[in-house]
């Protein structure tokens, strides 16, 4: 084990040691804070899977595809316009609405992710590294300005049609939740679990391991290496979509420039956990929403952001392969 690494160890278990006081010490306030930095963190992590997957197949830091989650935002409220949402109150409406929306959503948002793949990644894919970042961060420059002209720099309100109100809350132990708490965290663990049961389990699966390992002795086995690629696109935004759609039912409003925001912190949840590592994207996320809220509640918001980003300037400097391991090619 390196310096480097004792370094990384001790700065994480004087962390524990802190938080670990301050749960001690304040307990119903530090599970209270937790509640809200698991359901930030569920969104962090379904955005964080669609960088890492992208990455450990084709080494692109697609940064477009925060954009891409707040354009899924953008269209659920589109599509929830058509509906009689009753905001006051959970109907039989809003629970079709809620069904229908959902994977419609994702299906619109994965065919454009492909359409971006196709038109401005796929060209530069034997190109020197730099071109395809630049197209890369051109192409989320482009959905930006297209939300923008769409709804302008106002924000856009996202109908709250998940149940809420004194039935559909709890305070157990001084800790107060909501259904949206649940909802958030729920559906992002059964996303994530379906992903893993994927990527796993199935032959497309397999072959987008086989891929990320080698793409040359990929081709070489006879797999597709544009299908899988673009499989890739298309599963990363699906989950992205399905992200875009929890953060606008939790928050209830949504800007264009949600995504720049969400999409940093999402990249630095999937270094922070291993930019190319499923579960250590997912794990990564969940840590980073967890911090960000304790940082608000005890060293203060404005300074979340420079603990958020000093936590990715220490992984890449202190463990660049992040908590659980970038995933490499097997030799």
């Amino acid at each position: 084990m390196s310096i480097a690494d004792y370094g990384f160890y001790i700065i994480c278990g004087a962390a524990i040691v802190l938080l670990a006081t301050e749960a001690v010490v304040h307990p119903t306030a530090f599970l209270q804070v937790t509640i809200f930095g698991l359901a930030d963190g569920a969104m962090y992590a379904l955005v964080a899977l669609g960088y890492t997957m992208v990455y450990g197949i084709i080494e692109l830091i697609n940064f477009a595809h925060g954009d891409v989650f707040t354009m899924g935002a953008y269209i659920g409220a589109a599509i929830l316009g058509f509906f009689a949402i009753d905001e006051s109150n959970f109907s039989a409406v809003n629970l079709i609405a809620l069904l229908l929306v959902f994977p419609v959503v994702m299906l619109i948002m994965a065919g454009i992710n492909i359409t971006i793949e196709r038109v401005a990644y796929r060209p530069l894919r034997n190109a020197p590294r730099l071109a395809p970042l630049i197209t890369a961060i051109g192409m989320s420059f482009v959905l930006e300005g297209i939300m923008f002209v769409w709804h302008g720099p106002a924000s856009v309100h996202f109908p709250d049609i998940l149940p809420h109100g004194a039935a559909f809350q709890a305070t157990i132990g001084g800790v107060f939740f909501t259904f949206k708490d649940v909802f958030v965290v729920v559906t992002a663990v059964i996303l994530v679990a379906l992903l893993a049961i994927f990527i796993n389990r199935t032959k497309l699966g397999k072959a987008m391991r086989a891929t990320a390992q080698d793409r040359d002795a990929a081709q070489l086995m006879g797999i597709d290496i544009n299908r899988t690629i673009a499989a890739t696109f298309f599963i990363g935004a699906l989950l992205a979509g399905a992200g875009g759609l929890i953060w606008g039912l939790y928050f209830n409003n949504v800007f264009y420039q949600t995504g720049f925001r969400t999409g940093l912190i999402a990249f630095t949840s999937a270094v922070f956990g291993g930019i190319g590592n499923i579960p250590g994207a997912a794990i990564g996320g969940l840590l980073i929403g967890l911090i960000a809220a304790y940082s608000d509640s005890y060293i203060g918001s404005k300074w979340t952001e420079v603990v958020i980003f000093g936590i990715l300037i220490g992984v890449l400097v202190f463990r660049p392969t992040g908590l659980l391991g970038m995933r490499v090619p097997e030799k």
